[in-house]
C-alpha cells in the first residue's frame, strides 16, 4: 500500500485516541491485503463508531486487530453487525463484558462460516442476558448478568468443543438453573463446575464412551482376556496439554468422547485404541527409561508400537484396514530440517513404513530398518521381544539423528499424531520415583467428590434428573450416597409382631392360599426320583442298534413356584415424625410396623426381596440406606435395622428409585416389583418449582417400566390425589386411615403379586 493511499485512509480514520492512531497503519495494511476497498471503508466506519461509544480506546484496539480476519472469512456486513452489537452491549449493564466479547470474536468466527451463524451467536448472548440480568422493580434499574464476563472469556473453549446449537443448550441450561444463584452461575460459566462439564460432554458431537462401554468391555474380555477396568478422562478442557489414552497395571484410561477422524467413526477409533493397548499388554515387556535418551525412547516406542500392532493384525486381520485408516501419511519433504526439528516427522514416516507395505518412504535408511523389522517378526513371530525393538530403535536414531536440528525448539507436528496409540507408559519404568510418567487419571479436570467416611458406605453414584421445562436430562445431577442402615433393638419388632398377632394369623391363611401347590415334572435327568420309561426304552433301542444311549433316563419333581423379585423402597423424610391424632403414633412408627409385617409376609411367600430407605438433603446428598439385601434372610439383623429407622430431611424420590432399580434390575425374575411407601410428594429444599421433582419421578417410573420393572406407590398423604396420578398413573393406593397401614400394606402386596 503506497503512502498516498495510507494518507487517504488515515484522513478517514477520525478516532482521537493516540494508541489507536499508533496501531492503525499496521492494522490497515492487513485490512487492505484481505478486504476489498468497499469493505475497508466499512472497517473504518466501524472503528470510528466504536471510538464514540464512551468505552475508551481498548474496544477500538481489539476491533482494529480482529476484524480484518473475521470480515474476510464471514463476508460483507460483518463490520456493521459487530459495531452495532458492541454499541448495544456498551449501553447495557453488561458493558464490562464488551472487551472479552470482542477479544473472543475471532475464535468464534473461525468456527462458523456464514453471517447467519454470526447472528445466531449474537442471539444466544442476548437470550442469556434476558434470562439472567436482574430487574429491580420500583427502582427502574437493571443489574448485569453475573456470569456474562466469564462466559465471554470462555467462549473460545466452548466453540472449540460445541456447535452453536450445543452452546445455546449449554447457555440455556446455566441461565435457567442458576438464575437466582450468582456465585453458582459464575462457577458454571467459568466451566469449573461439575454441571458445566457434564453438559459439555452431553452436547459434544461424536461417540461418547458411556454409549459404547458395554461393547468395548465385551471386546476386552472376550477377545483379549483382560479384566482391567476402564477409567474415563475428559478431553473437553485441555488448554495446556492434551491427555492421551494409557495402559498401566491397574486400569485402561480412555477419552470420554471420540469424533469421526478420516471418515473413521468414533466407535472404530475406540476399537483401534483398545486393540493397540491390549496388544501391548499381551506382547510388551518393560524397559528402563533411564538407560535411553528421550529422543531414543521415541524411536524405540515406534518400533514396539509397530511390532505389537503387526502381531495384532496377524491375530485379527481386520485390524490392518482400521490401523492404516487412522495412521497419518506424512509426505516426503514436508519438514525442513534446516528450520524445524523433524524428529516426530521421521518417527511418523518410519511407523507408516513398518505397517504399510505400499508406503514408498523414498529413504534408504527407513527401507533398511523396515527389512530388519520384518525379518525379526518373520523369524520369531510372537517370540520377538521389546528388547529386539530397543536395539532397532537405538540403531535407527543413531544413524538418522541430525545434531544441528533435532534439538530445535520449533518442532514439526503436522500430520504426525497417531491418535489411537497410548502414551507407552506400559513399556517404560523409571528408576527414580519422581520421574514416573505423569498420570492423567489424577488431573485438574477431575471433579471434587464429597467423601462419606464410614465403614459401611460405598462410593457415590451420579444420576441424571429430568428437566420437564427443557425436556432434557440434567446430566449427573443427583448424587446418591448409600450405606448399611445402623441397627437397633430387635425386641421392638418382635413386640410389634405380637401386637399384630391376629393380623399375622389372617395373613398366614392368605399366604397358604397364594403359595404354589402344583408340581412340575423335570425330565431328562441322569439322577432323579423315578425312571422315565419313554426315554429309557429309547436308550435301550439306541444301545442295541450300536448308538450311544442317552443316560438321562430319570425324572424329578419341583414346585411350580412364584418367580418374583421385590424392592420395598421406604420414604424416611422428616415429615414421618408427625404424629397420628387417633393413635398417638408417629408415621415413622406406623411405617416400621407395616414394613415388619410386610417383610414377614414376603418371607413366608418365599419371594426374593430387598428393603431400603431414602431421604435427601439437596441434590448433592441423596441418602440411600440398605435395610435388607436380596441375599439376606429376614432375621434378627434385618429386624434390628428396621427398629433403628429415623426420619429426616427431604424426599428426592426419582434419584432413589433409579438407584434401587440398579439392584432390582440385576435380579433374575419373571416379575420385578418396586413398591414405594411414602407420605408426601417428591420435594427438596433446593428445588423451588414443585413440578420439577414430580415430573422427574414420573420420568423415573417410565425408565423403570422400560427395564421391565413395575412401580407401585402406597401413599399416606390425604392430598395425594392432586399429584400421585401424574407420577404413577393408576399404579397407586392412597391409605386414608394411616392407622390401618400395617394391615393394608401386606394385603396390597399380595394383590399385586397374585
Amino acid at each position: 500500500m503506497d503512502a498516498e493511499l495510507l494518507a487517504e485512509y488515515q484522513a478517514q480514520f477520525t478516532c482521537g485516541f493516540e494508541k489507536a492512531k499508533e496501531v492503525f497503519p499496521a492494522c490497515l495494511a492487513e485490512a487492505h491485503d484481505t478486504l476489498s476497498p468497499e469493505w475497508v471503508v466499512a472497517y473504518l466506519d466501524g472503528a470510528n463508531f466504536l471510538c464514540k461509544i464512551g468505552m475508551g480506546v481498548e474496544p477500538v484496539l481489539v476491533y482494529l486487530e480482529v476484524m480484518p480476519e473475521i470480515a474476510s472469512h464471514i463476508g460483507k456486513g460483518t463490520m456493521k453487525m459487530v459495531a452495532d452489537f458492541s454499541y448495544k452491549l456498551a449501553r447495557s449493564p453488561n458493558k464490562k463484558a464488551l472487551i472479552p466479547f470482542l477479544a473472543s470474536l475471532g475464535s468464534v468466527c473461525r468456527r462458523i462460516d456464514t453471517i447467519e451463524d454470526l447472528q445466531h451467536y449474537f442471539e444466544i448472548i442476548e437470550s442469556y442476558v434476558d434470562q439472567t440480568q436482574t430487574v429491580i422493580h420500583g427502582h427502574h434499574s437493571i443489574h448485569e448478568s453475573p456470569g456474562m464476563i466469564v462466559f465471554m472469556e470462555n467462549v473460545p473453549q466452548l466453540i472449540s468443543k460445541l456447535t452453536l446449537a450445543g452452546i445455546r443448550n449449554f447457555v440455556d441450561y446455566g441461565a435457567r438453573n442458576y438464575k437466582d444463584s450468582p456465585d453458582q452461575q459464575i462457577e458454571y460459566f467459568s466451566l469449573s463446575s461439575h454441571d458445566a462439564k457434564s453438559i459439555i460432554q452431553r452436547e459434544r458431537e461424536g461417540t461418547v464412551f458411556k454409549d459404547v462401554e458395554r461393547h468395548l468391555g465385551m471386546l476386552k474380555d472376550c477377545m483379549w482376556d483382560c479384566d482391567l477396568p476402564f477409567s474415563v478422562f475428559s478431553t473437553a478442557f485441555d488448554q495446556l496439554r492434551k491427555p492421551v489414552p494409557y495402559l498401566d497395571e491397574g486400569l485402561i484410561a480412555v477419552p470420554d468422547v471420540y469424533d469421526t477422524e478420516n471418515t473413521v467413526p468414533g466407535i472404530d477409533r475406540y476399537r483401534a485404541m483398545l486393540a493397540h493397548m491390549m496388544a501391548h499388554r499381551k506382547w510388551s515387556t518393560k524397559l528402563m527409561a533411564d538407560n535411553f535418551a528421550p529422543h531414543m525412547q521415541l524411536f524405540i516406542s515406534v518400533f514396539e508400537d509397530s511390532r505389537v500392532e503387526y502381531l495384532a493384525m496377524q491375530k485379527y486381520p481386520g485390524l490392518k484396514k482400521l490401523f492404516l485408516a487412522l495412521h497419518p501419511y506424512p509426505e516426503k519433504g514436508a519438514c525442513d530440517d534446516q528450520k524445524q526439528s523433524c524428529l516426530r516427522y521421521r518417527a511418523a514416516r518410519l511407523s507408516r513404513a513398518l505397517l504399510d507395505e505400499t508406503f514408498d518412504s523414498q529413504n534408504p535408511l527407513i527401507e533398511d530398518f523396515r527389512q530388519q523389522f520384518h525379518a525379526i517378526l518373520q523369524e520369531k513371530g510372537e517370540k520377538s521381544t521389546t528388547q529386539d525393538m530397543a536395539k532397532l530403535g537405538t540403531g535407527f536414531y543413531v544413524k538418522s539423528r541430525k545434531q544441528s536440528s533435532d534439538s530445535l525448539p520449533d518442532i514439526f507436528f503436522d500430520d504426525t499424531e497417531i491418535s489411537y496409540r497410548d502414551d507407552n507408559r506400559y513399556i517404560w519404568f523409571h528408576h527414580e520415583e519422581n520421574d514416573e510418567a505423569e498420570d492423567f487419571h489424577n488431573n485438574e479436570y477431575e471433579s471434587d467428590e464429597k467423601v462419606v467416611d464410614t465403614a459401611d458406605s460405598l462410593p457415590p453414584r451420579h444420576y441424571d434428573e429430568w428437566d420437564y421445562l427443557s425436556e432434557s436430562y440434567r446430566p449427573d445431577w443427583a448424587t446418591v450416597y448409600e450405606r448399611l442402615h445402623p441397627s437397633g433393638d430387635v425386641g421392638k419388632i418382635d413386640r410389634l409382631m405380637e401386637k399384630h398377632d391376629g393380623l399375622a394369623k389372617r395373613l398366614k391363611q392368605m399366604i397358604e392360599m397364594l403359595k404354589p401347590q402344583n408340581k412340575k415334572r423335570i425330565r431328562f435327568q441322569e439322577e432323579g426320583e423315578e425312571l422315565d420309561l419313554d426315554v429309557a426304552l429309547r436308550s435301550i433301542i439306541d444301545f442295541k442298534s450300536g448308538q450311544a444311549p442317552d443316560p438321562r433316563i430319570n425324572y424329578s419333581h419341583t414346585t411350580d413356584s412364584r418367580n418374583i423379585a421385590v424392592m420395598l423402597l421406604v420414604d424416611t423424610s422428616q415429615s414421618l415424625n408427625e404424629r397420628n391424632q387417633q393413635t398417638g403414633q408417629t408415621l415413622l412408627e406406623l411405617s416400621e410396623e407395616a414394613l415388619a409385617i410386610t417383610a414377614w409376609t414376603v418371607e413366608q411367600l418365599g419371594d426374593k426381596f430387598a428393603i431400603a430407605g431414602f431421604c435427601s438433603d439437596t441434590r448433592h446428598e441423596v441418602r440411600y440406606q440398605h435395610i435388607k439385601g436380596y441375599s439376606e434372610h429376614y432375621g434378627d439383623e434385618v429386624k434390628a435395622r428396621i427398629a433403628a429407622m429415623e426420619a429426616s430431611y427431604s424426599t428426592r424420590m426419582g434419584a432413589a428409585m433409579r438407584h434401587a432399580a440398579h439392584y432390582l434390575e440385576a435380579q433374575k425374575a419373571e416379575k420385578k416389583l418396586m413398591l414405594v411407601l411414602t407420605d408426601g410428594e417428591p420435594a427438596d429444599i433446593d428445588t423451588k418449582d414443585p413440578q420439577m421433582l414430580i415430573q422427574d419421578t414420573h420420568k423415573a417410573v417410565e425408565e423403570l417400566q422400560g427395564k421391565g420393572i413395575y412401580s407401585y406407590c402406597i401413599t399416606l398423604d390425604p392430598k395425594a390425589d392432586e399429584y400421585v396420578a401424574d407420577i404413577f398413573g393408576n399404579q397407586y393406593t392412597v391409605i386414608d386411615h394411616v392407622d390401618k397401614l400395617p394391615e393394608q400394606l401386606p394385603q396390597v402386596f399380595m394383590k399385586l403379586t397374585h
